[in-house]
């Protein structure tokens, strides 16, 4: 049983279903899904979701909003995601501080210019997804290689998002550690630098040292101990949060991935206030 006041959560893949299901009950607090990957299953898997809907919480973390798009906003994708969260009761849904179109779809997630008009652009968009959604949107902070048309930094463009949409950060602190790496930033600096107030949850994740001063953002690795660090520094500033293991390829065994979100609740008993730690 999870202590109260630690709340850990893992990454659902449908290739995990049957081993989930064998399982029995999985100690964690909750599953993350990409609703693009769930939205239109029916048959078999649509059951399997949904009966893991009714043990578990969900949260979602979405792949194709392409919320900093110059496209316009694809409305029909929004309006069948709330239908899709509201079906399986699920409150939080996240995206990626990012585009993935622009007169077609790009495959992948690109930076958003760090500029003030870059900065109006996406806000007015976020809240027109809450409005649709009746919920906050959640973004997250991308790892990126480049960073074209930057006017002002990556921390100032992130803060004035928030602030100006009124949405709230999925901090994702393995991608701080890859920035900070590749584009030479203080981690701890940024990490401080978040609102406390608006962080709904975190990421965890490994990646792949491509050389000493190149870091790509794999998801397929086990955590390193200076990302564990500043997870640490994370709970020692901002508190206690919802934690994530992203784990998407080279997906090992579940009890082997329990290994790892043990960890993390351990390290959030660490911080945590003696008189929660009651089971």
């Amino acid at each position: 049983m999870a202590l109260r006041g630690t709340n850990v959560g893992l990454g659902l893949r449908r290739e995990m279903l049957e081993e989930v299901q064998s399982f029995g009950a999985v100690p964690i607090d909750f599953w993350e899904v990409a609703p693009e990957n769930w939205m239109s299953l029916g048959g078999r898997y649509q059951k399997q979701f949904s009966g893991l809907a009714q043990q578990y919480p969900f949260k979602t973390h979405g792949l194709s909003l392409s919320i900093g798009s110059p496209d316009p906003l694809d409305i029909t994708f929004v309006k069948a995601l709330r239908y899709f969260l509201d079906e399986y009761n699920i409150s939080t849904y996240s995206e990626h501080l990012s585009y993935c179109s622009a007169a077609g779809h790009l495959y992948d997630l690109m930076p958003m210019p760090f500029s003030q008009g870059a900065v109006q652009h996406v806000a007015d968009r976020i809240k027109q997804v809450q409005d649709i959604l009746q919920r906050p949107l959640v973004l997250e902070n991308i790892s990126y290689y480049a960073a074209p048309n930057a006017q002002i930094a990556e921390q100032d463009f992130i803060l004035s998002v928030l602030e100006q949409a009124d949405c709230q950060l999925l901090l994702d602190v393995n991608n701080i550690y890859v920035n900070s790496v590749n584009h030479g930033y203080d981690a701890r600096a940024f990490l401080n630098a978040m609102p406390t107030s608006r962080i709904a949850y975190l990421h965890i994740a490994g990646h792949y040292n491509e050389a000493e001063d190149l870091i790509v953002d794999t998801h397929g690795a086990d955590v390193i101990e200076p990302v564990w660090d500043l997870l640490a520094l994370t709970y020692q500033t901002h508190g206690v949060l919802p934690t994530l293991l992203e784990r998407d390829f080279n997906i090992p065994p579940l009890p082997v991935l329990l290994q790892e979100v043990e960890r993390i609740r351990a390290l959030q008993l660490d911080y945590l206030p003696k008189q929660e730690q009651r089971a």
